[in-house]
């Protein structure tokens, strides 16, 4: 009887303390993967590609005012109202519009709309 009563507390107390040991053992893994002292759990950082317009591909696309603009007149970039008397650039192709100053910005970093992501076609500006 006495062994029986023995087995009966001693194993789920054996079994719990295997599992609070990998609990402990996970966590000291995760701890040391997210700090970085394992370089091997590491992704690899992507190199920064600059694919954007130069000054003179921006000086090739249409200028106008915000009047002209054909597709609505709110900035997608800097989410402000396109008055009818400013500067505005609009993107050939999808004809999506922005302040001179956003898009300039934008397009010296990305070669793309910020609107529908197509991509500058530089040959009919």
């Amino acid at each position: 009887m006495p062994v029986s009563l023995f087995l009966a507390l001693f194993l789920p107390c054996a079994g719990m303390s295997a599992i609070f040991l990998v609990y402990i053992c996970l966590l000291c893994y995760s701890a040391r993967a997210s700090n970085g002292d394992d370089r091997q759990f590491r992704a690899p950082v992507k190199a920064i590609q600059n694919s954007g317009l130069s000054a003179s591909d921006l000086q090739k696309l249409a200028a106008v005012t915000g009047k002209d603009l054909v597709m609505g007149s709110d900035c997608a970039i800097c989410l402000d109202d396109i008055e009818s008397q400013q500067p505005a650039r609009m993107v050939p192709g999808c004809n999506h519009g922005f302040h001179l100053e956003c898009a300039d910005a934008w397009l010296s970093k990305n070669s793309i709309c910020p609107v529908c992501r197509g991509k500058i076609p530089l040959t009919n500006a």
